[in-house]
């Protein structure tokens, strides 16, 4: 059973000072920062066959400066008791971190580098870290590096990135099949397709967005117990209304809306149940 990984408080520091570096040399032409929450009753975990409510608080910073752009998100996870925390009746925690970090042609090289729907590329790279108080104590650890594809559209963003990727996680639980005194996992080098969207338009004069990210990663070799895993999707969307805009007359401020989570083959399991997800959520953003 492959499940996301339990990092240590020291470790989302870090992380977090690493988000900084790129911006410390550079002074940030623009950026957007909210705390976000979203809401959903039917999210799932690998080999558990109930759905899963959780409450999900979100803190998002994302930056443009001369040479390319930084995107930071850290989501902490209060699961209900259908998905409990290690020898408690009590929901679940987990913290959630990603870090991605754009190199844009444009900006390096004084051009961008353009051609047919594409209006620039860059070179990405970050990384992801978790931690989850549950048995199986997972510690995701995966670094990510690659081209995007900035493409032009007539307002917001879509960009389509392809990444090499490397991943370790651990596993507590005494089943997980590991060497004595060795309770972690190297994967096989893998590939992941990211597509990444936000869009902003307008419908019957109301202010909205569509928002979002899928991801397709290859498989990544054998799991804890010598079961090879298979390609993982994750997608989550939503759809906003600037509440804010129409509230008060401030824009990007208070945005409401519902998003959708479609996930298969949970972490690269299959055969079990709980690797599939089909969970609509509702969402808050208050950006400041």
């Amino acid at each position: 059973m492959l499940k996301k990984n339990r990092a240590v408080v020291k470790n989302v520091s870090v992380a977090t000072l690493l988000g900084c570096l790129s911006v410390s040399a550079h002074a940030a032409t623009w950026s957007d920062t909210f705390v976000g929450y979203r809401y959903g009753t039917q999210f799932t975990e690998p080999n558990n066959p109930e759905n899963v409510e959780k409450h999900i608080l979100q803190f998002t910073h994302v930056s443009g400066y001369s040479l390319g752009q930084n995107f930071f998100n850290l989501d902490v996870l209060q699961s209900s008791s259908a998905d409990p925390a290690n020898n408690s009746d009590s929901g679940a925690t987990e913290a959630y971190l990603a870090y991605r970090h754009q190199l844009h042609a444009g900006g390096v090289f004084d051009e961008p580098l353009a051609f047919g729907p594409v209006r620039d590329m860059a070179l990405t790279f970050g990384f992801d870290l978790n931690t989850k108080n549950t048995g199986f104590a997972p510690r995701k650890r995966q670094l990510l590096v690659g081209p995007t594809f900035k493409f032009d559209v007539p307002r917001g963003f879509v960009d389509l990135s392809l990444f090499y990727s490397r991943e370790w996680n651990h596993c507590g639980l005494p089943p997980c099949g590991l060497p004595e005194n060795q309770n972690s996992l190297s994967f096989d080098p893998y590939y992941q397709i990211n597509l990444a969207w936000g869009l902003p338009f307008e419908a019957a004069e109301l202010p909205l967005k569509f928002q979002g990210f899928y991801n397709y990663n290859g498989a990544k070799g054998d799991d804890y117990f010598g079961v090879s895993t298979k390609p993982e999707q994750l997608m989550r969307t939503s759809l906003m209304l600037d509440a804010g805009q129409l509230a008060w007359g401030t824009e990007n401020s208070l945005w409401v809306g519902v998003g959708y989570e479609y996930w298969r083959n949970k972490f690269g399991n299959h055969d079990k149940p709980g690797v599939d997800t089909d969970a609509m959520t509702f969402n808050l953003e208050w950006h400041f």
